[in-house]
């Protein structure tokens, strides 16, 4: 069996310095900002999107979750996709990325989240095991932040996502699944420019899973092309 954790600034970098969360607790933000998505987008639920999000997470021959400062993320990227795969981290570091992003592309982050797989004969228990596995932590967030632009995103418990049941990394391996669970933005098309975006969460101290896992990062995106100093000093 393989159990990971893996979020993006928190599977997570530095946003709890920006707004600590008591902080961001206080200034009372929406349940959910409208700049996040709602339901499926291009016919796809957020539950495959995220299921996506790990087979490109897990399968490129390179990690993007260890990108330390942008440089890999068009890793892997499926250039005709409506969604634009960010990375969090494996919570060994705080990574400040800047990306360049096509306009018009939808933008999937991971806050903080969990999958595990494991493999058997009786799918179905294997399945409800794997998804029983990955809900131990989520149920226990203890804290996350997420703003875009130094605005925050909303209450990042209003925003978990589960996998539509299990799913599979390698579709000719039948006797593997996985499931994940965790909290995601799933962001609409910015418009074309500079963004920053910055994530941090933690799951509350604990003596099974993750538990205590804390994330942490930023990402600065040009969305459209890379913005140059010398022409935004002008």
């Amino acid at each position: 069996m393989l159990w990971s954790a893996l979020c993006a600034s928190v599977v997570g970098l530095g946003v709890a310095a920006a707004m600590p969360a008591e902080d961001a607790a206080s200034a009372s933000p929406p349940l959910r900002d409208a700049r996040l998505a709602e339901g499926a987008v291009a016919g796809i639920s957020q539950g495959e999107w995220t299921a996506r999000w790990w087979r490109w997470a897990i399968g490129q021959w390179i990690a993007p979750y260890l990108d330390p400062d942008g440089r890999w993320c068009a890793v892997g990227q499926d250039p005709d996709s409506p969604v634009w795969f960010l990375a969090g981290t494996d919570g060994t570091f705080s990574p400040k990325r800047r990306c360049v992003v096509p306009e018009g592309k939808y933008l999937l982050v991971p806050v903080i989240n969990t999958y595990f797989q494991d493999s058997g004969d009786a799918e179905a228990e294997v399945c409800a095991a794997a998804q029983g596995w990955v809900a131990v932590n989520n149920d226990q967030l203890l804290s996350a932040v997420a703003m875009l632009d130094g605005r925050p995103l909303g209450d990042v418990r209003a925003m978990r996502v589960r996998s539509d049941g299990c799913f599979r990394f390698d579709p000719e391996d039948p006797s593997v699944l996985s499931a994940s669970d965790g909290y995601w933005l799933m962001i609409a098309p910015l418009p074309r420019g500079r963004h920053t975006l910055s994530i941090g969460a933690n799951y509350a101290p604990g003596d099974t899973g993750y538990g205590g896992m804390h994330q942490n990062f930023e990402y600065t995106l040009d969305i459209g092309s890379e913005i140059l100093l010398s022409v935004v000093a002008r």
